[in-house]
Parts: C-alpha cells; sequence; structure tokens
C-alpha cells in the first residue's frame, strides 16, 4: 500500500520541527548532553526533507543536491551528539566527509534517479549503522532503557535504507520521482518518520535517566571526599544490622576521627583541611575490602562498615589502618616538605547480634571507645565491650557527668 508522499513528507517535517524545539528547550544550558546537536540534526531534517518536498517547485540544485546534502548530514549531527553525551571528541571532518561525497555523486549523476538513490540511501544507511555503533560501544556506561529506543529507530532506518538502496540498484535505468507514491517510498518514509520519534525520545530519556542517576549519587555521596554521606551509612548499616541479626552473622563498625584536625584548618587553612580529608579516606579505601563502605559520618569523623567481620578481625584492621594513617603524608598546595603528617583514633565494636539489637547502638558502641581511644592519649584503638541498650543510653544522657569531657 502507498501512502501520498507528500503528505509523509509533511509528517516529517512537522515532528522535526516540533521535536527540534523540544529538545531545544530541555537541552538550554546542558551542552554536555548533546541535546543541542541532536536538535540541530532535527532542524537539518526538516529542512532538508522540505526541499525534496519542493521537488519541481525550486531548482534541482536546491532539492536534489542541497536536499540529499543536508539529509546525510542529519546522521552527522546525530553522531556528534551521541558523541559529545558520551563525552568523546568529535571529529568533524570525518562526519561529515560522507556528506561531501554524497553531494559530488548527486551532482554527477543528477539525472540518474536509481543510482543517485542507491547511493544516497548506501550512504545514510552507513551512517546509521555508525550512529548505532556509536551508541552501543557506551552501552554499559549508560544509565536506563532510553538507550535502547536510539538503538531501535537507527536500526530499523539502518535496514530499511540498506534495502531501499538494493531495490534502485534493481531499477536498472527506469526513471522514476522522489514524490511518486509506492510500498517501498511508503516504508522509507515511514522509518524515517518513526526515527525522529522514537530515537529522539529515546536520546531525551538518556539524558533525563542520566540527570536522575546523577542526583542519585550525589544524594548518596560525600561531595568533597567521594564516599558515602551520613544518610547513606545509616541505610546501609540498618541493612546489614537486619541481615546479621536474620543470619546470626558478625558485623562489625569503625568510628575514626582525625586527632587535632582543628589545628589543621587553624594553620594551614581549610583547602588544605579538605586536603587531608581525602588523603586519610584515600588511605582507609585502599585497605578495606570491596565489600566494605568507608563513609563520612561528619566533620572529620569516619565510618567504616564490616560485614561479616568478627570483632578479632575488626580491631586488626583498626590497628593496621590507624598505622597506616601515621606512616602516610599528605601532600598539600603551598605546604612545603613531604606533607602532613597526621594521626586517626578508632573505636572498634564487633560480634553477634542479638534480636532487637539496631544500627544506632552499634554507632553508640563505637562511639564510646572512640572517645575512650581519645581520652587514652590518641593515635591508637580501643574496643567497645558491648552494646548499651537503649534505655542505658537514654539513663546516661540525662546525666551527662558520668561521660568524660569532649576532647574533640
Amino acid at each position: 500500500m502507498a501512502a501520498h508522499v507528500p503528505t509523509m513528507l509533511a509528517m516529517i517535517i512537522v515532528s522535526s520541527l516540533m521535536m527540534a524545539a523540544s529538545m531545544a528547550v530541555v537541552g538550554w544550558g546542558r551542552r554536555r548532553d548533546g541535546l543541542g546537536r541532536w536538535s540541530a540534526a532535527l532542524l537539518i531534517n526538516a529542512i532538508g526533507h522540505l526541499l525534496i518536498m519542493l521537488r519541481g517547485l525550486v531548482p534541482d540544485v536546491l532539492s536534489i543536491v542541497v536536499g540529499n546534502m543536508l539529509l546525510s548530514c542529519v546522521f552527522a549531527g546525530m553522531i556528534a551528539a551521541i558523541y559529545q553525551f558520551q563525552g568523546r571528541p568529535v571529529r568533524w571532518w570525518m562526519l561529515l566527509a560522507p556528506a561531501g561525497l554524497t553531494t559530488i555523486f548527486v551532482i554527477v549523476f543528477i539525472d540518474h534517479f536509481p543510482a543517485r538513490v542507491s547511493f544516497v540511501g548506501l550512504v545514510i544507511g552507513l551512517q546509521s549503522i555508525w550512529a548505532l555503533w556509536a551508541a552501543l560501544q557506551r552501552r554499559h556506561a549508560t544509565v536506563g532503557r532510553g538507550q535502547w529506543l536510539l538503538v531501535g529507530g537507527l536500526m530499523l532506518e539502518a535496514l530499511v535504507l540498506g534495502a531501499r538502496a538494493l531495490v534502485a540498484l534493481t531499477m536498472g535505468g527506469a526513471s522514476t520521482d522522489i514524490l511518486q507514491g509506492s510500498g517501498l517510498q511508503t516504508l522509507t518514509f515511514m522509518s524515517t518518520f518513526s526515527v525522529v520519534l522514537v530515537s529522539s525520545m529515546g536520546f531525551v530519556f538518556m539524558s533525563r535517566d542520566r540527570a536522575d542517576e546523577s542526583n542519585r549519587v550525589m544524594a548518596a555521596l560525600d561531595a568533597l571526599t567521594g564516599v558515602a554521606n551520613r544518610r547513606s551509612l545509616i541505610a546501609a548499616l540498618d541493612r546489614d544490622v537486619a541481615r546479621a541479626v536474620r543470619m546470626h552473622e558478625s558485623i562489625a563498625l569503625m568510628m575514626v576521627d582525625i586527632d587535632h584536625f582543628k589545628n589543621v584548618n587553624d594553620q594551614y587553612g581549610h583547602p588544605v583541611g579538605d586536603q587531608v580529608l581525602c588523603s586519610v579516606v584515600n588511605v582507609l579505601r585502599q585497605r578495606v575490602r570491596a565489600q566494605d563502605l568507608v563513609g563520612r559520618y561528619g566533620g572529620e569523623e569516619f565510618m567504616v562498615l564490616l560485614p561479616d567481620t568478627s570483632l578479632m578481625g575488626a580491631e586488626q584492621l583498626a590497628r593496621e589502618l590507624c598505622k597506616a594513617v601515621e606512616e602516610s603524608r599528605c601532600p598539600a598546595d603551598g605546604v612545603p616538605g613531604p606533607g602532613i603528617a597526621v594521626t586517626v583514633s578508632i573505636g572498634v565494636f564487633g560480634g553477634r547480634l542479638e534480636s532487637g539489637d539496631s544500627w544506632d547502638m552499634l554507632i553508640a558502641a563505637a562511639d564510646r571507645a572512640l572517645y575512650q581511644a581519645k581520652n587514652n592519649g590518641r593515635n591508637r584503638v580501643e574496643v567497645a565491650t558491648g552494646l548499651r541498650r537503649p534505655s542505658a543510653q537514654l539513663a546516661a544522657q540525662a546525666h551527662p557527668e558520668t561521660l568524660p569531657e569532649s576532647l574533640y
């Protein structure tokens, strides 16, 4: 069944313009997402199909030569948009080379419709495959399902254009017109219409999914050190405590505090203090297992969560961490010598939990051990002897004279 070609061209033009405008609005101020380039490609797509629709009403050099050149430029723009989204450099001379070849070929064979159609279909089909390959290369680094809409649209376009080029080659010297309706013309323009809608929506969803993932990561990580923030730490601790109770497994927790960190800020300034925090975090992360979690609990205090770990194993690791931090040096801007030396005090709790034990009890136990480590001279490890029930904790808070003075 053959559809009315001018009507289909009008649909492609209108959809391209509307989608280009929408993507331009969505991508305003977000240059790294590639939405601006994709929007420009859609605008070029609308102009190219408009020139084709005006065949016979405008000079052939515009309708045939410029029109086909622009259709090739559309996919160059889409590939450039995908590269920008992926953070890859764009070699424009490579992307625009197919458009140049198309222009030369169309000029030479301007009066030979089958050869012209087969060559243009082949070139744009290969560009579709190029765009498809570019999208699939970084598929594992792209979050969400929007990329599969993009891939599906490009794959459909490549298949249809390849078939159109093959059919055109079998037409021999037959002469026809681009605006003449046929089943192949209908399939070609329908695939183009689908690429405009499906692939463009897929690209928008890719941008949205990445923004959502970025927001999720920002909400879960400490902006300075890149480790888990307090909210993520408590969520992970709550989850692992519940699992430890259910599976009757050991769990351990460390509270790590940088000794005399206020002196570092006072002597070198807060920017250097930030570098010291990051340096200590790196030392911690390099010496824990993949399943362990290091996070910033607040200020210069860090938490290390150790699932399925005994108290003995946690204490041994804590002493190794304490020694590693002491032996490390933090190179800092404007600070001469090998860098700034700092130490840490660590409070440790570990063991099997009972039904009713909660994450806040573990934090309180490790925090008490941390206070004891600082009270005993700092740069040392102390172990909590047990958990304190919430009622006992509340009683201690009601009588603060029973607690040691703050050593922070």
